[in-house]
């Protein structure tokens, strides 16, 4: 029994292992058979890699383009040919056949479907004049392997993501098919087969869609960039950055889970990767000072699935996003901006008042490392960053090439890292006898030598296994976007006006109706399917519906704030109970029950989930048409003190214990905060001057400040 934590070390290693399971399935590497196919797996991951970065190369290096269409085409064979090599027909054995399940050997339908699904795939890139030539025309063996890859995606999505998505996807299916059978209010023409086959796999639609393009162009770029990153040591430097920060003060280590969780969340696209490479070490911490096991997972979970709302490097959503509205990148992390560090501050106000609450403080500064030293020891990690910073905001370069040259030159960090490593080592036989001078200048040299090519050697390993890892992340990504592409390739087949009609209805014109409708519907999706094909199913089909719901009763919505709305319930059903994968892998870490640390780690959540409601109507949050940076500054702390005063009334505690009367006055603040545009509207305020009216919310907090102040200075005042 460890006597600082009071926990088991063998069930710590069970709960690793658990957690670890977890990240292993989501990054493809269910399956380890032998050596040979081992091998085999891993050289298509790392060529799928280089594939990928050799087509950015070519157009911004060489100006060389390879068509979209045949980039898109050979980026789904890829994850079509790795997905069934690592992932069996099931995770357990079904009927007694153990053979579904073998985790051990590949066997022959898996490779059959491989070889078949990569070929249905690449059909387009191989015969794309051919199909250019017949479009409206297709052959029978168009349609013939058309229907194959549609059938051995929706059995690679399920493998991968569950069957879900499938699932959804056969019954769009179906009704577009039988649609012209339908009742009147879903009433809709039918299609053919051979144009529901020619929509959706041989043209730049269905399959082939936007939300494949962006995996294929810029997703692959980043994930592969955070895998390399992570395979450096990345990872393992923001926490400790972290915690030499916030480590010391009360509550540290929960403050510095929420960091170290926003530095790699920014970069890894995935909650569970994120909670397994972060969690692994700040969980145990978060114990260690007095966080019960489930709260210590909930704030993880919390911080972890927030990852992906952190610009500048946000999920692959955010991209899509940029597709789909036709919009620079850069507009999306202005948007996002604001509510994303809120987001974030709001957390860290809440692990105060846990900490408040419990009595905790923070770890002892002796146990600690000084942020300079940690700074110095990990500075080379911030060189890519810097770099992929300065092409997004200061050359205003789009995604593709700015993450290009932050991955070579991640690459060369890499190897000069293990070069200095290799010559600083202590090394056994470095140190001479006493009174002997063996060393002379040929030796120290042979040995500098040998330092810097076992340095290569070991750097040039590090890339691959970064190349491969970034690969095998993508697997689930680029699927999850292909099969999604199903379903916005049949709304695009006329479904939209259907669809349209539909919601309309259900919401009866109301736009906040809409919006929970749009909520409750993600958050529902979203427990069976990954952020990504979360957004890309209810974005397709509910986003522009909320604009024109809005602006049919004179309520203008901003597509970016609809778009982003579906974006963030999305991210939140990550942690939604009682499915919330997220908070299945921290609570392995933390050894508590998954389902209350589900509910505990949405109900730390909540926080996040009002402010996508706050910016549809008060679209300064995203920083629509606002365009002075002081005014960017006061929008930032009024909602921050707003979603504070949120997250006061949800915990229970401000300066101490709340009583019940005081929770409508939190509430009455943050709507003040939050909504300064509709107090001035019920208070005669002219527009312009909307703002003044938040000094109402900030008396509100001072009061109540007041009052607990006195209330907990007073022995008599409970």
């Amino acid at each position: 029994m460890d006597p600082d934590t009071g926990s088991n070390g063998a069930t710590d290693a069970a709960a690793q292992t658990e957690a670890e399971a977890l990240v292993e399935f989501e990054a493809g590497i269910l399956r380890k058979p032998g050596h040979f196919w081992r091998l085999c797996i891993t050289l298509i991951a790392v060529a799928w890699s280089l594939f990928q970065i050799a087509v950015a190369a070519g157009d911004m290096v060489f100006e060389k383009r390879l068509d979209s269409i045949r980039v898109r085409s050979i980026h789904l064979g890829f994850a079509m040919l790795l997905l069934f090599l690592n992932y069996p027909l099931f995770r357990k054995p079904r009927f007694g056949i153990k053979a579904w399940a073998d985790m051990r050997r590949l066997p022959w339908w898996d490779v059959f479907c491989a070889v078949a699904g990569c070929l249905a795939a690449l059909y387009l890139a191989i015969d794309y004049e051919g199909l250019a030539r017949r479009q409206g025309q297709p052959l029978v063996r168009d349609i013939v392997i058309g229907i194959v890859l549609l059938v051995l995606l929706l059995e690679a999505s399920r493998r991968v993501i569950g069957p879900a998505l499938a699932v959804i996807a056969l019954v769009f299916t179906v009704y577009v098919f039988t649609s012209e059978h339908m009742p009147e209010f879903i009433f809709d023409k039918g299609v053919s087969l051979y144009r529901y086959v020619e929509q959706m796999t041989l043209w730049d639609a269905g399959v082939y869609g936007v939300p494949l393009d962006v995996s294929a162009k810029v997703v692959f770029l980043f994930v592969l960039f955070g895998a390399m990153l992570d395979r450096a040591g990345g990872g393992r430097f923001f926490i400790d950055l972290a915690l030499s920060l916030l480590g010391r003060y009360r509550g540290g280590p929960a403050k510095a889970a929420v960091l170290s969780s926003g530095l790699t969340g920014m970069i890894s696209g995935s909650s569970i990767a994120n909670i397994v490479t972060t969690g692994t070490f700040t969980i145990p911490l978060m114990k260690k000072v007095g966080y019960p096991a489930r709260k210590a997972a909930a704030i993880e979970v919390a911080a972890s699935t927030d990852g992906q709302l952190a610009p500048p490097i946000m999920g692959a959503a955010a991209f899509i996003i940029a597709e789909y509205i036709n919009v620079p990148y850069l507009e999306v992390v202005k948007a996002a901006i604001i509510p994303a560090l809120v987001s974030y501050a709001t957390l860290f106000y809440i692990t105060h008042l846990e900490a408040c609450k419990l009595g905790l403080m923070g770890m002892a500064k002796e146990n600690l490392k000084s942020f300079a030293t940690v700074l110095f020891q990990g500075f080379h990690f911030l060189i890519p960053l810097g770099v992929l910073l300065y092409f997004l905001i200061i050359e205003r370069r789009s995604p593709e090439p700015s993450v290009f040259h932050a991955i070579w030159v991640l690459a060369i960090v890499m190897v000069a890292r293990r070069i200095w490593q290799a010559l600083h080592m202590p090394r056994a036989d470095a140190a001479p006898m006493r009174g002997m001078a063996f060393s002379t200048a040929a030796s120290a040299g042979r040995n500098v030598a040998r330092g810097v090519a076992g340095g290569v050697v070991m750097g040039l390993r590090d890339i691959v296994d970064g190349l491969a890892s970034g690969a095998r992340n993508m697997v689930g990504v680029a699927l999850a976007c292909a099969a999604a592409g199903i379903i916005v390739g049949i709304v695009d087949m006329g479904l939209a006006g259907t669809i349209t009609d539909i919601i309309g209805t259900l919401s009866r014109g109301n736009v906040f109706l809409l919006l929970l409708i749009t909520a409750v519907a993600s958050l529902i999706i979203g427990m069976g399917l990954p952020t990504t094909a979360t957004y890309v199913v209810i974005g397709s089909l509910i986003a522009t519906v909320i604009v024109d719901v809005g602006g049919a009763h004179g309520f203008v919505v901003p597509l970016m704030a609809a778009h982003l709305f579906c974006f963030y319930f999305g991210i939140l059903a990550d942690d939604t109970p009682p499915v919330g994968l997220a908070a299945y892998a921290a609570a392995a870490i933390a050894k508590s029950p998954p389902v209350p640390t589900g509910v505990q780690a949405f109900l730390y959540d909540i926080r996040t989930a009002i402010l996508p409601f706050m910016f549809i109507f008060n679209t300064d949050l995203i920083l629509h048409q606002v365009t002075r940076w002081d005014h960017g500054i006061l929008i930032f702390v009024t909602a921050c003190l707003g979603n504070f005063a949120f997250a006061a009334a949800t915990q229970g505690w401000f300066l101490r214990r709340n009583r019940w009367y005081e929770l409508p006055f939190f509430l009455v603040a943050t709507l003040v905060l939050m909504r300064p545009d509709l107090i001035a509207r019920w208070l005669g305020i002219d527009y312009s001057q909307r703002y003044w009216t938040c000094l109402i919310g900030i008396g509100i907090i001072i009061c109540l400040w007041t009052i607990q102040r006195i209330r907990r200075q007073s022995p008599t005042q409970l």
